[in-house]
């Protein structure tokens, strides 16, 4: 089946990839070099059993999606019915050294996917390996996963469903006392397997203080990368067991990656981390009050991006649960101010998350904050709240507060402040 490609002018901003992009769309790509599903330059070529050939990614994109047919043919087809087309990949290289002066590059040869028998090979020497506790030998092994799981998407499925993530788990916890290089390269393979949903793993992997203590280790002493890595197996821990936390290394260790970030990915893992482990736990929330995390919070939320201040809404919102977690936040100048003004402009669940820490704030402070609320024109922006509408939850708990205010407002003028300069605490 043949099909023909139009000239499409680029929008976004020209890098290197989008103006190769455009180069292409410019020239005539042979019908038989385009793929049938995404009409671009195949890569990666495979002939299916039906006769027709696709670039590998698009076609098994296809047939994750719970098709089971050819979508030329609309015959039967499997992943298994798929046959890599060196003929045709060898002439699309061709067509592309031969178009060099419009900037095209040549496309790589792929590699040879890895099979299931292969897989299973390696993941059975590793299992020997760490039995032996032979920490070089699992290096080296694990070192060739890694390579096998970047390649591509295939890949990393593959060796997923051959159970990598409990092989690697199971060689962490058995290889603690090994160098901190062995553990950080399995750590390192065992989070770009992420993500799978096995909590098997990830009970095997905090079975032990000592596994949990590695990991720790890691984010503390670790390079940048490996610290990434640390955190974001934390948090994945982190959602399934709040035991987690009874390490006393690890709410210290979260609350240096939010204090001090790493990079931005690392801030935002710990943010979901400390989440987990506080919902719903008073204990675990007392202890990050305990440690200073309600300041931080606070920095984060006057300036940050719209994933980081509704990360952090989260978090506060959930601290003021707690006794401690209430009497710090009110305590602080920036408390009332900072939450009034995230109630709007952020997004809906941020305003969900203001709303609920103030109206906690309100109804527990012994009208300590209703009268900063006032200072700070929450009783004006709650009315506002209502009428453009918000969430059941939060309209119920606005509807609370403006009466808790309304007590108070003879006390004090409202007084709606633009920013938070200038602002006097009430004395007590």
């Amino acid at each position: 089946m043949a099909f023909s490609r139009k000239t499409r002018t680029a929008k976004q901003k020209p890098t290197k990839s989008t103006s190769q992009l455009t180069i292409i769309t410019e020239l005539i790509i042979p019908d038989h070099f385009q793929c049938p599903i995404s009409l671009d330059l195949m890569k990666d070529p495979v002939t299916a059993t039906t006769g027709i050939t696709y670039d590998r990614e698009s076609i098994e994109k296809w047939l994750e999606m719970d098709k089971s047919t050819c979508p030329v043919t609309n015959k039967e087809l499997t992943v298994e019915d798929l046959i890599p087309n060196h003929s045709i990949r060898r002439m699309i290289q061709d067509w592309c050294v031969a178009n060099q002066s419009y900037g095209i590059e040549r496309i790589p040869t792929p590699r040879i996917p890895i099979s299931s028998a292969e897989a299973s090979e390696i993941l059975h020497n590793i299992s020997l390996a760490y039995q032996s506790r032979d920490g070089k030998r699992c290096l080296e092994l694990v070192g060739r996963l890694k390579s096998s799981e970047k390649e591509s998407e295939r890949n990393r499925r593959c060796l997923v469903s051959n159970g990598a993530p409990i092989v690697l788990a199971s060689a962490f916890r058995m290889l603690v006392s090994q160098s901190l290089k062995v553990l950080t390269e399995i750590l390192e393979a065992l989070v770009g397997l992420l993500p799978f949903n096995d909590e098997v793993v990830l009970i095997e992997l905090g079975s032990t203080s000592e596994s949990l203590d590695s990991i720790i280790k890691i984010m503390k002493h670790g390079d940048v990368g490996s610290k990434l890595n640390a955190v974001l197996m934390v948090k994945k821990m982190a959602a399934t067991s709040k035991a987690i936390a009874d390490n006393n290394g690890l709410v210290e260790a979260l609350l240096e990656f939010i204090r001090e970030p790493v990079s931005m990915q690392a801030t935002k893992a710990s943010l979901v981390a400390t989440f987990y482990l506080i919902t719903d736990d008073e204990r675990i929330a007392t202890e990050f009050v305990k440690m200073g995390l309600i300041p931080l919070l606070l920095e984060i939320l006057i300036e940050s991006d719209k994933s980081m201040i509704e990360k952090s809404l989260a978090i506060l919102d959930g601290l003021c649960d707690c006794d401690l977690g209430r009497e710090i936040a009110c305590a602080h100048a920036l408390t009332i101010p900072v939450l009034v003004k995230k109630l709007f402009r952020v997004s809906e669940m941020a305003t969900e998350f203001a709303v609920s820490a103030l109206w906690k704030l309100c109804k527990n402070c012994q009208g300590k904050c209703l009268v900063e609320c006032l200072q700070v024109g929450l009783f004006q922006k709650l009315l506002l709240l209502l009428q453009v509408g918000c969430g059941d939850s939060a309209k119920e708990k606005a509807t609370e507060m403006l009466k808790l205010m309304s007590g108070c407002s003879e006390k004090l003028e409202c007084i709606d402040t633009a920013n938070f300069r200038g602002l006097n605490r009430p004395s007590s």
